[in-house]
């Protein structure tokens, strides 16, 4: 179990603090939903988190395999649906992979990116894309 604890601070912003290690961020609604777009929006977290979980889980598959992947770089997309009620309706990602990369058995990552938890835990109405570009 991990403890998150936070506080609305008025004006659509919030923080919120990582107990097990301190560290703390700030969010703020998007342009688009009245915010200023000052930080991180709570769905623009959830994309975040899609793109740090996929690297992650792939990085620990790597390991298992004795490769070191570090260097991995990534960009992910979020799309809001345009009717109501708001929410995510698409999140792309591309995955730019090192060389060392090479060294995993074909497939392993690919397989670890489809099965990290945050993938597993959106709703299926959620379009989820990722791309792999090796180098």
């Amino acid at each position: 179990m991990v403890r998150i604890t936070g506080e609305y601070q008025g004006d659509l912003h919030c923080s919120a603090v990582h107990e097990p290690s301190g560290s703390a961020l700030a969010t703020d609604a998007p342009k688009d939903n009245q915010g200023r777009g000052a930080a991180f929006s709570p769905t623009d977290l959830v994309a975040t988190a899609f793109a740090t979980c996929i690297a992650t889980t792939m990085a620990i598959a790597a390991r298992r395999h004795g490769v070191d992947i570090a260097g991995i770089r990534y960009e992910v997309t979020k799309e809001m649906a345009a009717d109501a009620p708001r929410r995510i309706s698409r999140l792309s990602a591309r995955f730019w992979l090192p060389a060392s990369a090479r060294g995993v058995p074909q497939g392993v990552l690919e397989r670890a990116a489809a099965t990290c938890p945050v993938h597993q835990s959106l709703a299926p109405s959620v379009e989820k894309t990722v791309d792999f570009a090796w180098e």
